[in-house]
């Protein structure tokens, strides 16, 4: 490489947006999260994961802790975001269909993607003795569980379910979710994504008989 060439790749480099940058780290500190369990996270092995500079990683989130919460921000964010939009969308033709997006969502790869679900777990391990991860981990469930549950109880005037409760379904359809998504982590094999839908599937058709379909998969 011509001297010339490599000082316009520094001068790239070193010339892109902040949040470019962040998002790098971040998302280098996710695959180091996957790899090595939070106690194994470095600003090093993040930076070389990143390619990039420990001055750069200083200069963006100025420790590692700062960097970690960061991290967990941003998966618990982006699932939020995702997960908001089925439910304040008014585009659903009708309950069935959005509870119907609902399932497809939390079992697609996006969502599934090992590196961000073994963030979530990571964190999840170590909340209780650690009040700002439990406070970031409870905020996502609690506005999750919210929503849900609204969904839940349209769905059961609607169908007229006889003694249901919205608010327990929702509970058990999320542990049972969690569950389905720790075991597809950690044996994909035995639980790959497809399958872990297909349980979860069963589960909101044992409370909603007419609004959930068995045949799909």
């Amino acid at each position: 490489m011509s001297k010339t060439k490599h000082s316009k790749d520094l001068t790239k480099r070193r010339a892109q947006p902040k949040e470019v940058r962040k998002e790098q780290l971040i998302r280098a500190t996710m695959k180091c999260i996957a790899a090595n369990g939070l106690s194994g996270v470095t600003m090093a092995r993040v930076t070389t994961e990143a390619g990039l500079s420990l001055g750069i990683a200083n200069l963006h989130f100025e420790s590692k802790e700062r960097l970690l919460l960061e991290t967990l921000e941003y998966v618990t964010n982006e699932y939020s975001r995702e997960q908001l939009a089925i439910f304040n969308s008014n585009s659903y033709t009708s309950l069935a269909a959005k509870i119907e997006a609902l399932l497809e969502f939390d079992f697609s790869s996006a969502v599934t993607d090992k590196d961000k679900m073994a963030v979530w777990f990571a964190f999840l391990g170590e909340a209780k003795s650690r009040p700002t991860y439990q406070r970031i981990c409870s905020r996502q469930d609690s506005v999750s569980e919210a929503e849900m549950t609204a969904l839940f109880q349209a769905a059961i005037d609607e169908g007229g379910y006889s003694g249901a409760d919205a608010a327990l379904i929702a509970a058990g359809y999320i542990s049972l979710v969690d569950g389905l998504w720790l075991n597809t982590l950690v044996a994909p094999r035995r639980l790959p994504r497809k399958k872990a839908r297909l349980a979860a599937r069963h589960y909101l058709a044992s409370a909603f008989p007419e609004h959930i379909m068995l045949g799909k998969n």
